[in-house]
């Protein structure tokens, strides 16, 4: 960057003419290198304390620990709500079903039939689907349902549901929870 003149700077007749030469003139950029290079290192030690070193000890009281102790007992999952909506129940029918088919991946109507049964849901309140077509081939996929009052738990597993589905819907006027051919849960 070229040195301006100031402007209250002696007229340029006033100034000397001749440029330093020899040590003089390497010397002057040395010491501007060197203060320039001090400073930025005086700068830097100063914010260096702002962002590095040891943390300063927490003033706030230890909170106790969350970790179990032996005697603490594991959190409960979803449990059956009885006299519940499908909405509050559909956690539990849920678990039951996905449980189900980690015992058994090619599960049929009866198996998820029984152990929503077995887990405390009211058979005579249940609807499923065939598992077989028409002409005995394996369907592809199986609906199976349990009316709490006036909504449904639904649940949905095969290939062409994407695997296990569930949801919940209002009572149909029918007053079932499934649309077509359902069978008849007789065991």
């Amino acid at each position: 960057m070229p040195h301006l003149p100031s402007p209250h700077a002696a007229p340029a007749a006033a100034r000397p003419t001749h440029a330093p030469t020899g040590a003089t003139a390497t010397a002057r950029p040395l010491r501007h290198l060197f203060a320039s290079t001090a400073g930025v290192l005086l700068i830097a030690g100063s914010l260096a304390g702002c962002v590095g070193g040891t943390p300063a000890p927490a003033t706030t009281a230890p909170t106790p620990s969350s970790t179990p102790s032996a005697t603490s007992t594991p959190a409960a999952g979803p449990t059956l709500v009885p006299g519940g909506t499908a909405a509050q129940n559909l956690p539990f029918f849920d678990k039951v079903n996905r449980a189900t088919l980690a015992a058994n991946p090619a599960a049929k109507g009866r198996d998820f039939i029984d152990a929503l049964v077995a887990a405390g849901f009211d058979k005579s309140a249940m609807q499923l689907t065939v598992d077989t077509t028409t002409i005995g081939l394996a369907a592809n996929s199986i609906q199976f349902s349990v009316k709490l009052g006036d909504t449904c738990l639904i649940g949905q597993n095969g290939a062409d549901a994407g695997g296990y589905n569930s949801l919940t819907t209002p009572v149909l006027g029918t007053g079932g929870c499934l649309v077509g051919q359902t069978r008849a849960i007789d065991w």
